[in-house]
């Protein structure tokens, strides 16, 4: 039988026990560092069934070695955790994403006392605006190989500090650059909340459930983005606080998070949690034999694969290629419409419910997925993005051809909403998408996407000032509207397709075994 560390009462095991040999894996999770398989062996002069090497048969030997792993319904298993619990985890994870996100559009806000305080032009400010996203699409290429060697509740904690210390960074700022080089650093540090909820999610929960967990951080994500305009926008127009208080309050939030992560975030890494449980059993009974087979590769090895497939997969896999142009556009636009809002008016809630309805999509969507797996396999997450390929030019062409003073705001909201619903459509069927895709290799794809799209989320406000003077509202936004009907066969030709493109490629060729 298995050694279950559950039931440790001494340091020593029966001779039956040591006899014993558990061949197992845990749980495959997302992301092809996230799916090691393992033997958990007992081993010792007694020992029978699966053999090792002589070599590896000595060593044990001599050390009697007791290798321990999970029992198959062990509730200490991730994926095994009660509904609740997930559920609780699920809605922490989404709310690293909801104050990464906020941060990402309430800086802006603040640029009238921000440019009068530090005596900086307005392309400055926008800077600032701009290097947070880059750091969202960087940093994590490196940083998600230590979630694999340290697990995932650390990250979350160090770089809940880390984000909110560099609020104090920006907001005691004596200049604009002092204000960039921070805006950099907590992009970096807020990129966990963008980066490392997938995963989380994927601990957790299986592909057949992700679906409403996945829309619960896809609407953290484009929910928070409309929201902080309008609290901001409150915040910069009492003389009394301004763009300073902008930061302040969210350092609030920020250090209230991670509090909320010290105290009541779970690992979700199942060999984390495997090697702290025997780190425990030894710490308990005194016998060091206890071991945790865990095979992992060196932590540069991991590194180097973190930076170098999602860019190979970027340029080489149409999928990828495709998605990251498609939800790259859509933030691009989305970081330009936050910077240019207030030009149109102070404050629109209404922004947010287009993430409403975005969510309320992903629920009927789930349905259909459902529904249609059996005969249309993983292109049955593609229904709702097809639609979302006509709601994206809709919006832009109803938000361009509305910002006229002789024209009711009405039809403003409506654009900007109709535009917020179909960017959650896109963005929550990039990730359900590619995972199912590359399953494995997904993390590494979806890295790749987030590189591009978070690259063209910092390009695009660095010229959008510029383009509305130039253009005017009303011909900038039909540009994006046409730039959008360019896009809008890339979910019909993945739908049709897609079986046809992945068989050509060798990770979802591989991906597809997997699941077969």
């Amino acid at each position: 039988m298995g050694y279950n560390p559950g039931v440790l009462q001494s340091p020593h095991v029966s001779p039956d026990e040591e006899a014993g040999v558990i061949e197992g894996s845990v749980e495959k999770h997302l992301g092809e560092a996230s799916t090691p398989d393992y033997k958990v062996e007992s081993t010792n002069e007694h020992s029978t069934g699966t053999h090792l090497s002589p070599e590896s048969e000595q060593k044990d030997i001599k050390e009697d070695i007791l290798w321990v792993d999970f029992e198959p319904n062990d509730p200490r298993i991730p994926m095994n955790f009660p509904r609740r619990k997930k559920w609780f985890i699920t809605f922490i994870a989404g709310i690293a994403t909801f104050i990464s996100a906020f941060a990402a559009s309430a800086y802006n806000l603040g640029f009238r006392s921000m440019i009068r305080d530090l005596d900086c032009t307005e392309f400055q400010a926008t800077v600032g605006l701009s290097v947070y996203p880059l750091g969202f699409g960087v940093v994590p290429m490196v940083t998600a190989a230590f979630s694999e060697e340290f697990g995932r509740q650390p990250l979350y904690f160090w770089s809940s500090v880390g984000f909110a210390l560099m609020y104090l960074m920006i907001a005691l700022a004596p200049n604009i650059q002092t204000v960039i080089v921070g805006r950099f650093i907590q992009g970096a540090f807020a990129s966990t909340g963008a980066t490392m909820v997938g995963g989380t999610i994927a601990d957790i929960w299986s592909p057949a459930d992700r679906g409403l967990p996945m829309a619960w951080f896809s609407i953290a994500a484009i929910f928070s983005l409309g929201l902080s305009p309008v609290m901001a926008g409150w915040v910069e127009m009492n003389p009394k606080l301004e763009w300073k208080w902008i930061q302040w309050i969210q350092m609030i939030f920020a250090v209230v998070f991670a509090f909320l992560v010290m105290f009541f975030l779970t690992e979700t890494r199942s060999t984390i949690v495997l090697q702290k449980i025997v780190k425990d059993m030894r710490k308990k009974t005194g016998d060091n034999r206890y071991r945790a087979r865990v095979e992992k590769p060196k932590i540069g090895r991991l590194i180097w694969i973190s930076c170098t497939r999602p860019l190979r997969l970027l340029v080489t896999e149409p999928v990828v290629t495709s998605f990251s142009l498609w939800i790259g556009f859509c933030w691009g636009v989305l970081f330009c419409l936050v910077e240019s809002i207030s030009g149109v008016f102070r404050l629109c809630m209404v922004s947010t419910i287009g993430s409403v309805l975005g969510f309320l999509t992903s629920i009927y969507q789930e349905r259909l997925y459902r529904k249609y797996y059996p005969s249309r396999g993983i292109e049955a997450r593609l229904l709702t993005p097809c639609i979302a390929a006509f709601l994206l030019p809709i919006g832009m062409f109803i938000y361009a051809w509305s910002s006229f003073s002789s024209v009711h705001w009405i039809l403003l909201c409506i654009g900007i909403t109709i535009y917020m619903w179909g960017t959650f459509i896109v963005y929550l069927g990039v990730f359900t998408y590619l995972a199912d895709c590359y399953g494995p290799y997904a993390s590494s794809a979806l890295a790749g996407q987030s590189l591009a799209r978070n690259i063209l989320g910092t390009v695009f406000p660095l010229f959008t000032q510029q383009m509305y003077r130039n253009l005017t509202y009303k011909w900038a936004n039909t540009l994006f509207g046409f730039i959008a009907l360019l896009m809008l066969p890339i979910p019909f030709v993945l739908f049709y397709y897609g079986p046809r493109i992945r068989m050509m490629s060798k990770f979802s060729r591989r991906a597809l075994e997997a699941r077969t």
